[in-house]
C-alpha cells in the first residue's frame, strides 16, 4: 500500500465512482431541504419568515449554523496548511474565538435583540442616522461578497486537487446549487442545511484524522515528529504587534475579529434572532463556541499529521499539487484514497463547510437590502408578497455575483491569509462604528464618520503596503529528501529565499490578525475626538437602550452607588440622578433604583 502514496509514486489519487455517487448525494440533501421548506412555505408570504424564521427556531439548528458560518472551507483547507507551512501557535484561536464568543453573547446581542430589529444597520439608523448607515452597510456589503467569493473558491480548488476538474465547472455547479436552495427555502432551509453539514464536516475531518494517526504510528509518534521540525510550539508570547502569530495577536487580535463575526456581523446576528427568546439564543451562541473549539483543533491536529506524513518530501517541490491550499485534499487521497466512499464523504466536508458560509451570506445580503434599502426608499409601503418575492430575487442576484467573483479569487493566492486580511481591512472600522455606538452616549454622527473613514484608510494604507511589498512571514524548514521518484531537477520549484534588507515602513509588518482591532481602535479614538469637538456643550440626546449597560453585564454585583458613578444620561449628564433605566441583573438580586451604564 505504501507505494500508492504520491510522495513514492510522484502522481495523485483521484476519486472514485462510489466517490461521486457519495459527494452528488450529500449536496442533494441541501438542494432537497430547499425544494421542501419553499413547497411548505408557499402560501406564506412573510418576508421575516424567509430571513428570520418567524424566530422560532430551536437551540440545537441555531447553534450548528452559527458553527459553520465561518468555519468554511477557507478554515478547513487554510488551518491544517497553517499548521504545515508554520506552527501550533493558530491553535490559540480556539480561546480567541471563546472569549468573542462571551462578549458577543452578553455585551453586544441584547441590545439587538431587545429591539426588535432584522437588520443590525437599523441600530446604526436609530443611533447615528441614515448616512452612518449607508456608509456601514456598504461596507458590509462589499465585505461579504468579497468573502463569499473565496468560500466558493476554495472548495473548487480542492475539487480540481482530486478529481482534475476545471475550477470554473466546479464553481458553477456549487454557486448554482446553494443560490437555488437559499433563495427557494429561506432561514428554515439555511439552518436546516447548515446542521446537516456541521454533521458532515465533523465526520470528514474525524475521518481523515483518524486515517491520519493509523499511517503515521500514532498520533504520539506524528506529534514528536511535528516537535522536532519545530511545527509544535505555543511559547510565543512577543507583545510585538508586528508579530504574525503570536499568543497575543491570535487569542486577542483574532479574538476581535471573531467578536466582530459574532456581535455585529449581519449574517451571525440573524441567526440569533431566529431564536424566540434572547435566552435562549445565547445558549445556543455558547454550544456554538464548544463546536468551534473542536473543529479548530481537529484541523490543527489533521496539520500535525499531516506534516508527519509528509516530513520528507514536501509536495510542493516537485509540483505534486500549485499551491500548499491543495495539501489537505492530496493528503486525503494519499492516505483514503484505497477507501471507497471516504475520499467522497471529505470532499462533502468541504464543500458542506462553503454551501453553510455561502447560504448564510447570501440571505443575509438580502436582509440588509431588504431593510436598508429598499423599505427606505420605497415611494409606497410594500405588501408582504412584495417584500417576500424582492428578497428572493436578491439572493439570487447575489448569487450570481459571488459565482463570478469566484474567478477572480482564484488569483489572489494563501486563501487563509488572504481572506482575514482583505475581511479584517474592512471589517475592523465597521466594528469600531458599533462599539462607539454602544459604549460612548456621547459619540455622535460626525464623530462616527470621521472614525470610520480614518480607521479604513489607515487600514487600507497598512494593507495595501503589506501587498504592495509582497511582506511575508519566512515558511518553517522542508525536506525533500524522501521524495524517491525519477524527477528531473528542471521540474521541482525553486524554494530559496533571498533576503534583503527591508526598505518599508514597519507598520507593513503589522499582524494580519490585528487589523480589526487596530481599525476599531481608530475608529473609536478620532470617533471621541470629533464626537466631543462637534458636540461641545450640547445635551446627550441617546436613546437609553441603543447604550449597552457593560458595567452591569460585566460586574452585576457591583454596589449601586459604584454604578451610578459609571452611569449615563439620556438628557444631559448633570441629570444623571433623576434618569431610571431599567436594569437587568442576571448574577444577583435586583436592587430598587439601581440603574444601569
Amino acid at each position: 500500500m505504501e507505494t500508492s502514496y504520491s510522495i513514492h509514486t510522484g502522481e495523485s489519487t483521484t476519486l472514485g465512482v462510489v466517490d461521486f455517487i457519495v459527494f452528488g448525494s450529500t449536496l442533494s440533501v441541501a438542494l432537497l431541504i430547499g425544494i421542501y421548506y419553499a413547497i411548505q412555505s408557499r402560501h406564506r408570504n412573510d418576508p421575516s419568515d424567509f430571513l428570520v424564521a418567524g424566530r422560532s427556531m430551536g437551540i440545537l439548528p441555531v447553534s450548528l449554523s452559527l458553527v459553520v458560518t465561518f468555519l468554511s472551507a477557507l478554515t478547513l483547507l487554510g488551518l491544517p496548511a497553517e499548521i504545515y507551512n508554520y506552527n501550533t501557535m493558530f491553535w490559540w484561536l480556539a480561546l480567541g474565538m471563546v472569549l468573542a464568543v462571551a462578549g458577543a453573547a452578553h455585551i453586544f446581542n441584547p441590545v439587538f435583540y431587545n429591539m426588535g430589529i432584522t437588520s443590525v444597520y437599523e441600530y446604526l439608523e436609530m443611533r447615528f442616522g441614515r448616512t452612518v448607515t449607508i456608509l456601514a452597510s456598504l461596507n458590509w456589503l462589499f465585505q461579504t461578497i468579497v468573502y463569499l467569493s473565496f468560500v466558493l473558491y476554495a472548495p473548487s480548488l480542492a475539487l480540481k486537487s482530486v478529481t482534475g476538474m476545471e475550477l470554473w465547472v466546479s464553481i458553477l455547479t456549487v454557486g448554482g446549487l446553494v443560490t437555488l436552495y437559499t433563495s427557494m427555502g429561506g432561514m428554515k432551509a439555511v439552518l436546516w442545511a447548515d446542521s446537516f453539514q456541521a454533521l458532515l464536516i465533523l465526520v470528514g475531518l474525524l475521518s481523515v484524522f483518524i486515517q491520519g494517526t493509523l499511517v503515521t504510528d500514532g498520533l504520539h509518534n506524528a506529534w514528536d515528529i511535528a516537535s522536532e521540525h519545530s511545527r509544535v510550539y505555543f511559547h510565543d508570547f512577543s507583545a510585538n504587534p508586528t508579530t504574525r502569530h503570536s499568543f497575543w495577536s491570535v487569542a486577542i487580535g483574532g479574538g476581535m475579529m471573531w467578536m466582530s463575526y459574532y456581535a455585529v456581523n449581519q449574517c451571525q446576528i440573524q441567526r440569533l434572532l431566529a431564536c424566540p427568546t434572547l435566552k435562549r439564543a445565547q445558549v445556543a451562541i455558547w454550544i456554538n463556541s464548544i463546536g468551534l473549539a473542536v473543529i479548530v483543533s481537529i484541523c490543527c491536529l489533521i496539520g500535525i499529521v499531516m506534516f508527519a506524513f509528509y516530513k520528507d518530501c514536501h509536495p510542493l517541490h516537485y509540483n505534486l499539487i500549485q499551491s500548499t491550499d491543495e495539501l489537505l485534499p492530496l493528503f486525503v487521497m494519499d492516505i483514503l484514497g484505497h477507501l471507497p466512499g471516504l475520499p467522497g464523504i471529505f470532499l462533502s466536508c468541504i464543500f458542506s463547510g462553503s454551501l453553510s458560509s455561502l447560504s448564510s451570506g447570501i440571505n443575509a445580503l438580502s436582509a440588509v437590502v431588504l431593510q436598508d434599502y429598499v423599505r427606505p426608499f420605497s415611494s409606497r409601503s410594500l405588501s408582504n408578497l412584495q417584500a417576500t418575492i424582492i428578497t428572493k430575487c436578491t439572493a439570487a442576484s447575489f448569487g450570481f455575483l459571488c459565482i463570478g467573483l469566484a474567478f477572480v479569487a482564484s488569483t489572489l493566492g494563501n486563501v487563509l491569509q488572504v481572506s482575514y486580511a482583505i475581511l479584517s481591512t474592512l471589517d475592523g472600522p465597521l466594528f469600531g462604528i458599533f462599539i462607539l455606538g454602544m459604549f460612548f452616549p456621547r459619540a455622535n454622527q460626525w464623530g462616527a464618520i470621521a472614525g470610520y473613514i480614518s480607521g479604513l484608510l489607515f487600514l487600507s494604507w497598512v494593507g495595501f503596503g503589506a501587498y504592495l511589498y509582497d511582506v511575508q512571514t519566512p515558511m518553517s524548514h522542508f525536506s525533500v529528501h524522501g521524495c524517491n521518484w525519477n524527477v528531473t531537477n528542471s521540474s521541482a520549484t525553486n524554494f530559496t529565499e533571498e533576503t534583503e534588507a527591508d526598505d518599508y515602513l514597519s507598520i507593513y509588518h503589522l499582524s494580519y490578525l490585528n487589523y480589526t482591532a487596530t481599525g476599531a481602535f481608530v475608529n473609536v479614538a478620532v470617533g471621541i475626538v470629533v464626537s466631543l469637538i462637534t458636540g461641545y456643550g450640547k445635551p446627550v440626546t441617546t436613546d437609553p437602550k441603543l447604550i449597552c449597560p457593560v458595567i452591569n453585564t460585566v460586574f452585576p454585583c457591583l454596589p449601586n452607588t459604584l454604578k451610578q458613578k459609571f452611569s449615563y444620561t439620556a438628557v444631559d449628564i448633570e441629570q444623571r440622578a433623576e434618569i431610571q433605566i431599567v436594569e437587568q441583573v442576571p448574577a444577583c438580586k435586583k436592587l430598587p433604583g439601581d440603574r444601569v451604564l
